[in-house]
């Protein structure tokens, strides 16, 4: 496992992180362990006009983390520990916070021939080929066997490609209306289905990525009860939007999709019931070209790290859906738990949670802009965030 060296991104000789704390506590800010998100894709090596490490770490400060996990689908993808170091190079040269790369369960993320699990293992938090479902199920269980012996979790995209028939958004109400390919829930679900039965013959530890459907929470369930070790996480917007919301917008493109109204109810119950184990943004950013082609033709992505704290805090916090302390755990305690990632002394962020305000993405740290929450009127700012007695961001209003 690595993580970067953290350094200030402020210069301000008057202000200490002890100092800080001892206002905050004095004041009525809200203290939080730092978040863990162990879901998002910084873009570097390979694709730096996307986004950076050093762009990706300071959006994740603002929103409140001081851990990340990053996803492996890069140039070069990081499948040996020599295409992994430049990764690591550029994590301890850039970064402002912890980031924990993936290594990627086959070369190249191809599905074919697996990568050198065994020599990455000591240096990456787990293993997936995120961004590609992997297809040939002999070669998942060999990749679960695999890392079953290293004691490190597969984190698997679930996707069956045979399914997807060239789909951008749900299969449901709004592609049928507008003639737009959709993707069926259960491309999704039937490799849950088989990896299930994977890990339950392996005894691997395994991670699904971002589910999205009613389907794929029942599934979960059922396993979790039976003993498999299993975890699982979604994303902000599966719990808050369906594809009642959807424009002809690239800002409304991500993958999986945005499913129905049914979809969205059962994420939600099973973030509660606690089947849903954390809470991870998938933050995809893309150029602004890339994302300007509406549905149809823009990338898959969406951003998230800026405003999942206050986006969640908003429409399921204030709502009564779920208290402050679960989203909390499910933002930080409950990630760490599941991925080895231990807070740090001295990792917290500092939050006024009367604070509301429209989401804008002009104002984001990330290179990516595209959000379906732009324009949201949210409640929830972060004040500082402090990374192992570091100050990584403070609000430019504090003085």
């Amino acid at each position: 496992m690595s993580s970067g060296n953290p350094k200030a991104i402020l210069n301000r000789s008057a202000v200490s992180p002890e100092g800080l704390l001892s206002h905050f506590q004095a004041s009525e800010y809200s203290i939080f362990p730092g978040f863990c998100d162990v879901h998002v894709h910084f873009r570097e090596p390979g694709f730096s006009y996307k986004e950076t490490i050093r762009s990706g770490t300071l959006a994740a400060a603002r929103g409140g983390y001081t851990d990340v996990c990053t996803m492996p689908n890069l140039n070069p993808v990081p499948d040996s520990v020599e295409h992994l170091q430049e990764e690591l190079d550029l994590i301890a040269d850039q970064a402002c916070i912890h980031v924990h790369p993936y290594g990627a369960i086959t070369v190249e993320e191809k599905g074919e021939t697996l990568a050198d699990l065994e020599g990455m293992a000591k240096q990456v938090i787990a293993f997936s080929d995120d961004g590609h479902g992997v297809q040939q199920d002999a070669r998942m269980l060999e990749a679960m066997r695999r890392a079953k012996a290293l004691d490190r979790i597969i984190a698997a995209h679930c996707e069956v490609n045979s399914l997807l028939h060239g789909g951008v958004i749900h299969d449901g109400e709004y592609a049928r209306k507008h003639g737009i390919p959709g993707i069926c829930s259960e491309s999704e679900w039937k490799q849950i289905e088989r990896d299930l039965d994977l890990a339950a013959r392996t005894g691997c530890r395994y991670h699904v990525c971002h589910i999205s459907c009613k389907e794929s929470v029942e599934l979960i369930r059922q396993a979790k009860k039976s003993g498999v070790d299993v975890s699982c996480e979604t994303g902000p917007h599966y719990l808050v939007l369906d594809e009642s919301s959807l424009q002809d917008l690239g800002k409304w493109k991500m993958n999986p999709p945005l499913r129905s109204a049914q979809d969205r109810e059962a994420l939600l119950e099973g973030l509660l019931d606690g089947t849903i184990d954390m809470i991870a943004t998938d933050h995809a950013p893309h150029s602004a070209e890339e994302k300007a082609r509406g549905l149809k033709g823009s990338a898959f992505g969406v951003v998230g790290l800026e405003t999942a704290f206050p986006v969640l805090y908003t429409s399921l916090v204030r709502t009564g859906i779920l208290s402050l302390q679960a989203l909390v755990e499910r933002m930080s305690s409950r990630p760490r738990q599941r991925f080895g990632i231990p807070l740090q002394k001295d990792s917290y962020t500092v939050w006024d949670l009367e604070s509301g305000y429209d989401v804008r993405p002009d104002d984001f740290l990330s290179q990516g802009k595209a959000t379906p929450f732009e324009g949201m009127h949210v409640y929830g700012k972060c004040v500082a965030t402090v990374c192992d007695g570091t100050l990584v961001y403070l609000d430019p209003s504090i003085r």
